[in-house]
Formats: structure tokens, sequence, C-alpha cells
């Protein structure tokens, strides 16, 4: 098979009709539909194809009406036929057709994204597909750019970590609604039918904040980074009212805390670290009341801690914590009680359900991959 982007590859096959002669001046050429139909593929990829005859002249492109093989075109012997350069492969073996799928992450780090990336990687190989990647350090003009370039690059598909905010990504948005194989990780968009592979985060909530209370712990505080309509932290945050209110307690909102930043890798940095550590130390001496919480992520379980041990607190004796992710831990038992996600299959899955919508198959918008809870010595266990 041709290791070739499929925009090049129907190209070609637009440019090899007229060059024969089946195509004529003036005759209409397949639309973007036709030809994703046709070839299995986005209408994104159709569209730039047919933009790439355009521009070597070899169509014209008529609005409302469709393309047409240009009335004046290029001498076509003149021309060359885009070819794929040939990888030098033992006689009788076939070449392995490639394909590409992008990948885009605010940023990864041993907490989590490393074994989610090992799973999109190790899917990708045993798949026959390339994975390109960028961080885009939850900026939102570089994940924009990125989807951008991505597209231009020609990839059959696209796996995204979202980054943060309240608005969502015109660029992302776009590709959705043009049927193109992006699929989302870790997180979903409210109101866009757009595929996505993550944890039940209200359930890994519910189930974070039940462990404490059935330890027979009356009030516990919520602590996290903003929503900013972020359905990973409005998901846990609703699991871990769910949990309260089951038992009879409703939280006060001034026993959670969802402004602090030291959240990715890239931010738990003295810039971010400092002002959390203040803000959490004015939660605690305000709630004291609150002998336990639920944390949305490892980074902001550290600053807690941090928080509790310079006030002479000990933990899990004065303060219990369970908070969602931890790094590997070989030797000994973990530092925090947490919600382990499965990233590895939650990379794997992303792969397949991309390798799905390229194949046209049916398949759920939303696919859930459980999670555990794994004990640390952050809490009283028996």
């Amino acid at each position: 098979m041709m290791d070739i982007p499929l925009y090049e590859r129907i190209f070609n096959h637009i440019f090899q009709k007229i060059n024969e002669g089946e195509l004529n001046r003036g005759d209409r050429v397949p639309s973007e539909k036709e030809l994703a139909d046709q070839f299995g593929v986005s209408r994104i990829t159709s569209k730039k194809a047919l933009e790439m005859l355009s521009q070597y002249k070899l169509i014209e492109r008529i609005q409302g009406k469709g393309s047409f093989v240009a009335e004046v075109i290029p001498e076509l012997k003149e021309m060359k036929l885009q070819k794929p350069a040939e990888a030098a492969v033992p006689k009788g073996e076939a070449v392995a057709e490639w394909r590409t799928i992008g990948v885009i992450l605010p940023d990864f780090g041993d907490v989590f994204g490393a074994e989610l990336i090992r799973g999109i990687e190790e899917c990708c190989s045993l798949s026959g597909f390339r994975m390109l990647m960028k961080l885009t350090y939850d900026n939102r003009e570089d994940e924009e750019a990125a989807i951008r370039s991505f597209v231009q690059l020609g990839v059959d598909g696209i796996i995204v970590f979202p980054g943060h905010g309240e608005h969502y990504n015109s660029e992302l948005l776009r590709l959705v609604l043009d049927g193109f194989p992006i699929v989302l990780v870790d997180r979903y968009l409210k109101g866009i039918a757009a595929s996505a592979v993550f944890t039940d985060n209200r359930k890994a909530a519910f189930d974070a904040a039940s462990l404490l209370l059935d330890k027979g712990l009356k009030q516990i505080g919520f602590l996290s980074s903003p929503a900013d309509s972020t359905t990973t932290i409005e998901d846990r945050l609703l699991g871990y009212t769910d949990a309260c209110v089951q038992r009879g307690w409703t939280p006060k909102q001034e026993h959670i805390m969802t402004n602090l930043y030291s959240t990715l890798p890239q931010s738990f940095e003295e810039v971010n670290v400092e002002p959390d550590i203040d803000t959490v130390r004015r939660f605690v001496e305000m709630n004291p009341e609150l002998a336990a919480f639920v944390v949305s992520e490892y980074n902001l379980s550290l600053i807690l801690q941090e928080v509790l041990q310079s006030m002479g607190k000990s933990i899990p004796n004065d303060y219990q914590i369970v908070c969602f992710d931890s790094p590997g831990q070989h030797f000994g038992q973990y530092l925090f009680t947490h919600i382990r996600q499965n990233e590895r299959e939650i990379g794997r899955k992303a792969v397949e359900v991309v390798m799905s919508r390229l194949h046209r198959e049916e398949t759920p918008l939303n696919h859930i991959v459980e999670h555990q809870i794994v004990l640390g010595r952050s809490t009283v266990n028996p």
C-alpha cells in the first residue's frame, strides 16, 4: 500500500481521471461529501484535496454549484503525479500502509498523562498508525493552532485532552460538526456530539467521599482547580456532593474550594504554589470542623499536606485525604489514598474509537473506563 496522506490520494485520483480524459473540461467533479464517502475519509480531508486541485488550476470551485474541471488547464504532461517516497523493503514483502493520529495534550507527567500516552502509542503501533504529539500547556490559542496544523498535515484522526476553560475550542467544534474523526480524552463536551473516552468522575468522587464518610467522619471538604465548565471537575464536585447528601449532610459553600492553580506539571511552580499554600491555609483555619478532604488532583494534595504539617497536624490521625491519581509506587505504601484512573486503557480506547470513526462504524459517543481506589498513608485503613 502507499505511504501517502489521504488527501493526496484523492488529489491523484482526480488528476488521473483528468489526465486520461475520463473527466473533460467543464465536467463536474465529485463533491466533498461524495469523495468522503467514496474514500472513507472525513469531509475535511476531501475538502483539502479539492482545494489542492484548485491551487494547481485543475478545477474551478463555484460557490453553491460545486467543482468543475477548469476550462483552461495546465499542460498535464509537464505536471508530475504526486507519488510517495518508496521505502526499500525486501523483495516480495508488502509495504504497510501507515495512517497518522495527532495527539494534543495540555501537559503530562508521572501523576497523570504518561500512561495515557503509552496507551495511545501502544495501540497505534499495533494498528499500523503513526503518532504525532503536541503540548499546549493549557493555552487555548496553542490548542487551536495545533488542531489546524494537524489537519493541514493531513492526519487521519485527532485525540485531544482539552485544556481548562469556560469556552469551547472553536477549531475543535468545527471538526466535530464536519464529522472529522476527533476523540476527546479525560472529559466530554456538554451539549456537543463529540466522541469521548473518560473516567466516570462523578462515580469516582462519590466513591472517594464515601470511603471517608463510611469511617464515621461527619464533615469533609472538597478542593480543586476552577471548574470553568470543565466536565471533569464539575462531575467530581457533583459526586462529592452526592455522597454527602446521601448520608444526610449537605456541604456548605465554605467547605468547597475551587480556586487553586497548582495542577498540571507545568503549573506546579513557585509562582502558583505559594499563593495556593496561603489560600489552603486560610481554608483550613476557617473550617476547623473539617477532619477530611476529597482533593481533585494529586499536586493539590501535596499543597494540603504541606499546610497541615506546617500547622503541626498529623496525617491521617488529625486529617484524612483522598485524592485523584498518583505517581507510581514500587516500594512501600502510596503517599495518598487515591482514585486510580486506567490511563493506559483510556489511551488505547481512544485510538480504537478513532479507527471506528475512520471505518464509519457505529460507536457510542461516550466511552467510560473503570477506575479503582488504591489505599495509601493518608487515611486510617483497616
